[in-house]
């Protein structure tokens, strides 16, 4: 049977306001292509950065705060409070590993700030050889990758020349990797460096399978030929996510959640925001908005 306008009203006790929004809801909703249907199940995973949020925790409580909030994971940025360093003993690396193994938070990567672009090559070997340092750590301690950077283009070097060094660094970090099973996680990051153009570049020097992209979610992201042109370059090779504040408009988080998705993306979406008077509170209201976004709640 048929049911009028009125009799709707009726029956439910909904002014005429409300039946006006909610059809008007339902329009706007067919008009942008919005379905009903049930989304695709994420394969992604929530964590977060020690940077800045989590600087001062220490292991315990880096593990307490994610189990209360549902993060799923954690890269631990080097000279924060956790301690976790290549100064640690044998046995201090395998407590570690052990606290983690026995929580319900995974020690997903180390995050350094080791970067390849300097001319020094002096400095460039003590960077590429610390890096191996804190590779055999995250080994020890049963991470599965070590975030590394780029931080700019000396002025005084050929852009072209500065992408290659990156690159052949990379690989060489790369094949070291390989008998640890740890991957180099390449951070957006640096002016100039940070354009997906030439991280597509620094990938294809690199040329190896243990290194990847640690997507910044950098405004530099939407530069030239957009968004999903750019995503499009480093698909492939991204092994890793940072995130800033999801309530910032002026990124499209929604559009980097649906196209990580259509890649079947696995790995850690890691929350990289300022310190909070409240963290579990803020973590808490984080992870509603990541899974919103996704259409998961």
């Amino acid at each position: 049977m048929k049911i009028t306008r009125r009799q709707l009203i009726r029956n439910t006790g909904l002014g005429l306001g409300a039946v006006s929004l909610l059809g008007s809801s339902a329009i706007s909703a067919e008009k942008a292509g919005v379905s009903n249907a049930k989304p695709k199940v994420s394969a992604m995973r929530l964590g977060t950065v020690t940077y800045n949020l989590a600087k001062d925790w220490d292991v315990a409580a880096i593990i307490k705060n994610c189990e209360e909030t549902r993060f799923e994971g954690v890269e631990l940025r080097t000279t924060h409070a956790h301690g976790v360093e290549v100064s640690l003993t044998k046995a201090q690396r395998q407590e570690v590993r052990k606290r983690f193994g026995d929580s319900k938070v995974e020690l997903m990567g180390l995050g350094s700030a080791f970067d390849y672009h300097t001319p020094d090559q002096s400095k460039l070997r003590r960077d590429i050889e610390a890096t191996k340092e804190y590779m055999v750590l995250a080994h020890d301690v049963g991470a599965s990758g070590v975030k590394v950077r780029p931080n700019g283009l000396p002025k005084e070097v050929p852009v072209e020349k500065t992408l290659e060094q990156i690159g052949r660094s990379l690989r060489e970090l790369g094949e070291f990797g390989q008998s640890y099973g740890v991957e180099i996680r390449l951070e957006v990051h640096g002016t100039g460096t940070s354009l997906l153009p030439n991280i597509r570049t620094i990938m294809d020097v690199a040329g190896h399978k243990g290194v990847g992209v640690t997507w910044n979610s950098n405004d530099t992201d939407l530069a030239g030929k957009g968004f999903d042109h750019n995503f499009d370059l480093v698909k492939e090779k991204i092994l890793c996510v940072h995130m800033r504040d999801l309530f910032l408009e002026e990124y499209p988080f929604r559009k980097l959640f649906a196209r990580l998705n259509e890649i079947d993306f696995k790995g850690f979406c890691l929350a990289e925001i300022p310190p909070s008077n409240d963290p579990v509170r803020v973590m808490k209201y984080y992870r509603a908005l990541w899974l919103a976004y996704q259409g998961i709640i």
